[in-house]
């Protein structure tokens, strides 16, 4: 009896109090007031999620395919980008208003890359990376690789080395020092042939032996066969390809092997360059001298110098793109 009567005490006391909580005036006063105090919150973190939503199309881009043109023959793809609508909004709702440095983007594949395409020459890469590759061929001029490298090293860039076999094996100790400052190096055939006058058989051993003292020397597996002196016909092209690597070119030559002036050179680039140039050169006093001013001149007008293998690369900057 005792206890149902404690119960019922219990019961009616719980029942008094949520009556005096909904009916003060005090609480729906402060119920109240976190409602305001939410609405303004939800409001613009709803409007920043919904300005992502109606920007997004600005800054997305349809993928790029790899193709076969008539005038630049082989031509990479490049992936497309999509808006990463949730992941945007989580870095931009901190500060509450559209940022487009905080967009995150996620890659779209290309349907063709240049691996699905037949054997070509590749002279250029896509217009629509503000990019440039250097690329430098080795048969001599030792001398000056070391200031080129040093010149390399305080911009912190990285470029393309094709390097002859035959100097390679005689100077491993440079190519291992071009390997070491992070450098690609590229096949530029073992003796320095007209590479068109040559049948299978030779233009195999041509290739294969490079790639050989180059794989013994940096240990790096050789992606790109520059043809001395850009002379190149389908069956050496074809020959490459079987051996895995792809035939450079260039849209850019500095000729500097004639020893021009220094302002020579960075004129003739400065006025020839593009998007997506591959700029030859070698390692000459010329170029040495013209180096630096002409890197100061193209980062100053927005290209980014990189190596041939980024040049071709279908993949955004992790900068742009969303990593896991």
């Amino acid at each position: 009896m005792k206890s149902t009567h404690r119960h019922l005490t219990i019961v009616l006391i719980s029942l008094l109090v949520g009556i005096v909580l909904v009916d003060n005036p005090l609480t729906e006063l402060y119920i109240a007031k976190l409602k305001a105090d939410a609405v303004p919150v939800t409001s613009v973190e709803d409007s920043l999620y919904m300005e992502i939503v109606a920007k997004k199309a600005q800054y997305e881009k349809e993928p790029i395919d790899a193709r076969i043109d008539p005038v630049w023959k082989k031509m990479p793809g490049l992936a497309g980008l999509r808006v990463d609508i949730d992941a945007s909004y989580e870095k931009m709702k901190a500060n509450g208003y559209f940022d487009e440095n905080d967009l995150v983007f996620e890659e779209i594949p290309p349907r063709v890359s240049l691996k699905d395409l037949p054997p070509a020459p590749i002279y250029r890469g896509l217009a629509e990376k503000p990019q440039v590759a250097f690329t430098v061929n080795v048969a001599w001029g030792n001398e000056y690789l070391s200031p080129l490298l040093s010149t390399l090293k305080k911009y912190h860039l990285h470029i393309t080395f094709f390097v002859e076999g035959r100097w390679a094996k005689q100077n491993p100790d440079l190519v291992k020092i071009i390997a070491d400052g992070g450098h690609e190096i590229g096949n530029h055939s073992y003796s320095h042939p007209d590479m068109r006058t040559l049948n299978r058989e030779q233009i195999i051993k041509e290739l294969t032996d490079t790639n050989v003292v180059i794989k013994a020397t940096t240990e790096q597996e050789v992606q790109w066969f520059a043809p001395p002196s850009g002379s190149y016909n389908e069956e050496v092209v074809k020959i490459a390809s079987e051996l895995g690597m792809e035939t450079i070119m260039w849209t850019v030559d500095t000729i500097d092997w004639q020893n021009p002036t220094p302002s020579t050179i960075i004129d003739r680039v400065t006025k020839q360059v593009h998007n997506g140039a591959i700029i030859l050169m070698h390692p000459t006093k010329s170029t040495v001298a013209a180096l630096e001013p002409m890197i100061l001149k193209l980062q100053s007008v927005g290209y980014k110098i990189v190596p041939v293998g980024e040049l071709l690369d279908e993949h955004w900057p992790e900068t742009i793109v969303k990593t896991n």
